[in-house]
């Protein structure tokens, strides 16, 4: 709730004030009774009662000046022109130092422009992803390393076109495909099913809109993308261990690994 200043209540006050002297005098125009309200409110600000004071002594004044003249004032008089003037009214209420003012509208007290930072869901570049990119840089050479020494990976003599290699298989990252090749027609396994999983990873931006980047917020984009890796991870693991000679079914506990790194 928007706090009003002081001043604006103060000037509030008055004016309620002025408004129940206005009805004092209306209710008892007599000076006795506005000295009893004088006395008993002390609400009312003293230049309010002051100012009542001299209407009440002006109107009587008036009064007395009739009942002296033996008649009625009259409301109008003839000017040097032959016109009427009309007779001047009462006394325009005015607020302190003679000034009419008006309350337009009750603002908060304080400066326009506002200073406070206002709190954002953002972070800097540096150093809060930088060093954790660093971090997963320096652990992938670590483990590429390591990986390095204890696993003999030599390079291949080069291929002979007279002697073809039993299982002849392609590189891990198409094994999938391969897999898929040995299953389906050539046009649904090296276009449909790839077609149909590319175009649901494009489609999955405009059906989950959600801003959010907690997983229980993001659902659907997370079971999507889960399917399509453990869709692919299935089908390269089966190329890469359970495929023989001549791309058959085998076990390899049984029948031995047939994979080259």
């Amino acid at each position: 709730m928007t706090e009003v200043p002081e001043h604006l209540l103060k000037r509030a006050q008055a004016a309620k004030d002025k408004a129940a002297a206005k009805s004092a005098e209306a209710a008892a125009p007599a000076a006795p009774a506005a000295e009893s309200a004088s006395g008993g409110d002390s609400r009312i600000p003293a230049h309010l009662l002051e100012r009542s004071k001299a209407a009440k002594a002006r109107k009587e004044g008036g009064a007395a000046a009739d009942d002296s003249g033996g008649g009625a004032v009259a409301t109008v008089a003839p000017a040097a022109g032959g016109g009427a003037v009309a007779a001047p009214t009462g006394p325009v209420p005015t607020g302190p130092g003679g000034h009419t003012q008006r309350l337009l509208t009750v603002v908060k007290s304080g400066s326009i422009q506002d200073v406070k930072s206002k709190p954002q869901d953002k972070v800097h570049t540096w150093p809060h992803l930088l060093i954790i990119e660093f971090a997963a840089a320096l652990f992938i050479t670590a483990f590429t390393t390591i990986f390095s020494v204890f696993v003999n990976a030599p390079l291949l003599e080069l291929a002979d076109v007279n002697k073809t290699p039993n299982p002849s298989k392609a590189p891990w990252y198409f094994l999938g495909l391969q897999e898929l090749l040995t299953m389906f027609h050539p046009m649904v396994a090296g276009v449909t099913i790839p077609g149909m999983g590319i175009f649901l990873l494009i489609l999955a931006p405009y059906v989950d809109k959600n801003p959010s980047n907690k997983p229980e917020d993001r659902k659907f984009a997370i079971a999507l993308m889960t399917v399509h890796l453990m869709f692919w991870a299935v089908l390269v693991m089966i190329g890469s261990f359970f495929r023989g000679p001549g791309f058959n079914f085998t076990l390899p506990w049984r029948d031995g690994l047939f994979f080259d790194l």
